[in-house]
């Protein structure tokens, strides 16, 4: 956190230096990021990502939208970007990022949307994509549920306040559930560590990985996890 000196910035542990939260998701067909926050350029330079066939979005805070305009390298090299997104969250990329979504814009280097309303479960590639709504305080944001060959891979809920019951039962038994897990202390548009550990007690996935991470939540607290449960740091990969 900028002006802080508590011991998680202060921290010699690299995996504590944690910038905003995001996937990059590579299959043999295509690739695609969840979310383009603040860090993307950062991020997609540290990782030497050379390829971005699509952009997903959760919601429209600026924490997740606001490296959108970095999309353009990618855009450019396919000659369009497709954007999925819901119906508001859409509606607030078009409002920030206007100059991308005129279509009459002739410079062929900006960033050129393709957008894509999510309504219903989708395909990239042989990836099956299942939108996930979820409370974020007062507003409804989305999780995804990633699937290839009928098998639930990746439950991704990166910003939720609870998990309702039918999306508890549409996920159980996925092998990986990356889950926000803000704090210890109750926060009011994130889960605690608690409240994440007790979703993935219901879930019972493989793997549970807490994303969304506060300065308040050292790497170091994993030891006092459950078996099989992790604290997802910068850079970490998991591969099926």
């Amino acid at each position: 956190m900028i002006g802080c000196d508590c011991a998680v910035c202060r921290s010699p542990d690299p995996r504590d230096q944690r910038l905003r939260s995001s996937i990059y998701v590579e299959t043999p067909e295509c690739s695609w990021v969840v979310d383009t926050g603040t860090d993307f350029r950062t991020q997609a330079l540290r990782e030497s990502i050379r390829n971005v066939d699509a952009a997903i979005f959760t919601h429209s805070h600026t924490d997740h939208i606001m490296g959108f305009d970095d999309l353009r390298r990618f855009s450019h090299a396919r000659g369009s970007m497709p954007v999925y997104a819901s119906v508001e969250t859409m509606r607030d990329l078009e409002r920030v990022f206007r100059f991308a979504f005129n279509t009459s814009n002739p410079i062929p280097y900006y960033l050129k949307p393709e957008p894509h309303i999510i309504d219903e479960p989708f395909k990239l590639g042989e990836t099956f994509i299942t939108p996930l709504p979820v409370p974020h305080g007062d507003s409804i944001v989305n999780g995804y549920l990633f699937s290839r060959a009928d098998q639930k891979l990746v439950a991704y809920l990166s910003d939720c306040s609870a998990v309702p019951d039918s999306i508890i039962d549409l996920i159980a038994g996925v092998k990986v559930l990356i889950i926000d897990a803000l704090r210890d202390k109750p926060h009011p548009t994130h889960l605690s560590v608690d409240q994440a550990l007790e979703i993935a007690l219901r879930v019972q996935p493989d793997a549970t990985y807490f994303t969304h991470i506060c300065h308040e939540l050292p790497q170091a607290a994993e030891s006092r996890l459950p078996a099989g449960t992790h604290i997802a740091y910068d850079g970490l990969r998991v591969e099926f």
